[in-house]
């Protein structure tokens, strides 16, 4: 294994193992694996690029530093060159945490001695300009993700908001000096006083050069744009192009599952809505126990051969109201819970393609699916959306899964989705 990639979430581990998984011609990518928490039994030879996807952006600070240790510790033994923390490219994260905390941890063990913080994706409209992060050319904390359940984005300047969390100081490489190549940027982190340095970003561009600077770094922190340009430090130095792990399509029964509450995916629940079965979860019935697994899987054995929605997503002030009734942790539980054990009696009734929107939703499905087929690596295959590929998990009877960030993907994504699951391509 050449490089290491430790998310804070499941959907994030899918975006930058899609962005691993293709590189940039004409060198390509690499053998990419995504891995639903940390693995006990060694890595298949043949990968060259491991994701693990923990659940931490949320967790408390003290679990998150312990589990991406640990998943660090284990991609070294894998033989790792060099690693990434994986964070959303809006930079999710509290005034407490987990972005610095967990970074400071991982330089600390790997002795770094700079670490660049860029969260730039600019395909999806995630931009860093003078230390502030734009999303669709709006300020972070105008962008909506002032507005989100867990880590609402009070503060675009994230050096500013990085400072909060860390006790290193935090430095700047300006797109000034970006546009001035790869060796302007590595002379720059080389000079910075500072041992943390947010990056600007704000063209596929600029990450490769971002990209050719970091060849050497052993952390590197940041959205999945960071990534763009590092597959190629590898494949100059191999004999060959490498060749990805190819999918081919998987039909069968299919059922989405949608729990993100981002404008995004609300937006794709009403596309969808409008030629597919659709079903409204009531939250506080799941909270009274009055809406169960059971229920869920009802609905979606009543429309076979169709495309069934299922989601909990509500507006801000209905999300805001029903954490105030039920206490935040207590909601995001019960309804992680019943993701996860939905999906996993769907694979138990045989269900071959599961489409899920939402980190957290996401990472519950991941982990349950995983559970069930006894298999902990994720294939890679090919591109829904920007950010979003189709995951194969198993072997002898695979299953197409398709893990969504709130705000990422197309009005139509999940009928795409599932399209592609099927078609391959």
């Amino acid at each position: 294994m050449l490089i290491g990639v430790i998310a804070d979430d499941f959907t994030g581990a899918s975006d930058i193992a899609n962005t691993l998984a293709k590189g940039v011609e004409p060198e390509g990518g690499l053998r990419t694996a995504q891995f639903p928490g940390i693995p006990t039994i060694p890595a298949n030879e043949e990968i060259e690029a491991g994701v693990i996807s923990l659940k931490s952006r949320t967790a408390p600070v003290e679990e998150a530093v312990a589990d991406s240790l640990r998943a660090l510790r284990w991609l070294a033994d894998q033989g790792c060159q060099q690693f990434i923390f994986k964070y959303c490219s809006t930079f999710d994260s509290t005034m407490e945490g987990n972005i610095g905390p967990v970074a400071e941890a991982l330089a600390n063990e790997l002795s770094a001695q700079k670490v660049v913080f860029c969260p730039a994706f600019p395909t999806t409209g995630r931009t860093v300009y003078q230390g502030h992060l734009f999303v669709l050319g709006k300020l972070l904390n105008e962008s909506g993700m002032e507005n989100h359940p867990l880590t609402p984005m009070m503060d675009a300047n994230i050096k500013r908001w990085l400072q909060h969390q860390t006790e290193e100081a935090v430095g700047l490489v300006p797109n000034d000096t970006v546009k001035q190549g790869p060796e302007a940027i590595a002379d720059a982190l080389q000079n910075a006083n500072e041992r943390f340095v947010i990056g600007d970003a704000i063209s596929d561009e600029d990450l490769l050069a971002w990209g050719e600077a970091l060849k050497d770094a052993k952390l590197i922190t940041g959205g999945s744009g960071i990534a763009l340009g590092l597959p190629r430090n590898f494949v100059r130095k191999a004999s060959s192009k490498s060749v990805g792990i190819a999918f081919t399509g998987i039909a069968g029964s299919a059922a989405i599952l949608a729990g993100s509450c981002s404008g995004a995916t609300r937006g794709q629940i009403n596309v969808h809505a409008e030629s597919n079965p659709t079903f409204a979860i009531d939250v506080p019935g799941v909270m009274s126990g009055d809406v169960t697994t059971q229920t869920l899987l009802d609905f979606f054995e009543t429309h076979p051969g169709q495309a069934p929605l299922a989601y909990s997503s509500g507006s801000p002030d209905d999300v805001r109201a029903i954490q105030k009734q039920f206490g935040q942790e207590a909601v995001a539980e019960k309804l992680d819970n019943l993701f996860a054990e939905t999906a996993w009696e769907l694979v138990q009734k045989g269900y071959k393609r599961l489409v899920v929107a939402g980190g957290e939703t996401s990472g519950a499905v991941a982990k349950a699916v995983s559970e069930a087929l006894g298999s902990p690596a994720m294939s890679i295959g090919p591109e829904i959306d920007p950010g979003v590929p189709v995951l194969s998990v198993g072997k002898t009877e695979p299953i197409a899964l398709a893990l969504k960030s709130g705000n990422f993907g197309a009005p139509d994504f999940f009928a795409k989705a599932l399209r592609m699951m099927e078609a391959g391509k």
